[in-house]
């Protein structure tokens, strides 16, 4: 006989970079993802957010390869308390919260952890090839331009 005890423990910083990022640039890919963070990305930090149903696959991509790109979920705005993709925080709202002075954007999403997320029209929307289902959230993201980059 055995007991399995299920234990919450808060996302990591990496998790929580790739839920911001997927957020803010969704659809996107991999790579995009690795290309902003600079990093490579771990397959635990994506397994982890699929097994919290936070984040789907969207489509794949209209170029050589055809990767797979990433959006988030209903259960994503559901755990955030978001009623649309387009209630995630602007650039105004951020900066008003201080949380786009250097060194201080990933300290308070960990302070938070995890609360909140971005999100930005992707300019590749039109390269995504297929249908997706009605669990994929709109492509209408926000009118700020945040650009991925952190400027104080």
């Amino acid at each position: 006989l055995s007991q399995h005890k299920q234990i919450e423990r808060p996302l990591s910083r990496a998790a929580l970079e790739v839920l911001a990022i997927i957020a803010y640039h969704q659809p996107i890919t991999r790579a995009e993802i690795e290309e902003i963070r600079g990093i490579s990305l771990s397959k635990g930090t994506m397994d982890i957010l699929l097994e919290l149903g936070w984040i789907k696959p969207r489509g794949r991509r209209r170029t050589p390869g055809r990767p797979l790109t990433w959006g988030t979920s209903p259960a994503f705005l559901d755990h955030f308390g978001l009623g649309d993709i387009t209630d995630l925080p602007g650039m105004d709202d951020l900066k008003a919260a201080g949380l786009l002075r250097k060194g201080q954007i990933l300290g308070a999403l960990m302070d938070h952890a995890p609360q909140t997320a971005e999100s930005d029209h992707d300019e590749h929307d039109d390269e995504l090839d297929g249908e997706l289902d009605g669990d994929f959230l709109e492509d209408g993201l926000l009118e700020a331009g945040y650009d991925g980059e952190q400027n104080a």
